[in-house]
């Protein structure tokens, strides 16, 4: 981790997080006039879970992020990790067991907004690893 200012890294990860905020928004109005409410509603639901996930990820990760121990900032997004599965995980089940979504558009919008995080992070990485951007 050397090299890496964690405001920067927070920065980043907020960032990543309204990106895909911005791509849930944009994929579901896409949805509306194409396929109707109810792809438009599910597309913003599918953005929403990955969104929510991958915020409850960067609020665990950064939470008490003082220092410069390794150990204890990978501890921190190794648990930013477990949690954002989590909540991937159980906001889906309670999706397939209380709405009736368009699956494709679910999907999509959920597909959209990891495309945007690993996008994202992989622009973001080399500059704060210390290389030069190309």
């Amino acid at each position: 981790m050397a090299g890496v200012e964690i405001p920067d890294a927070r920065r980043v990860a907020y960032s990543i997080v309204l990106g895909q905020a911005a791509a849930t928004a944009a994929v579901a109005l896409i949805c509306l006039p194409i396929f109707g409410t109810v792809s438009a509603w599910s597309a913003a639901l599918g953005g929403a879970i990955s969104t929510a996930a991958s915020l409850g990820m960067v609020l665990l990760a950064f939470r008490r992020v003082s220092g410069n121990d390794p150990r204890r900032i990978a501890g921190g997004f190794y648990l930013g990790e477990a949690l954002k599965l989590a909540v991937t995980v159980a906001l889906f089940i309670w999706t397939f067991r209380t709405l009736k979504p368009s699956m494709g558009a679910l999907f999509g919008g959920y597909i959209a907004t990891l495309l945007v995080y690993w996008v994202a992070l992989a622009n973001a990485l080399p500059p704060l690893a210390g290389r030069a951007q190309r």
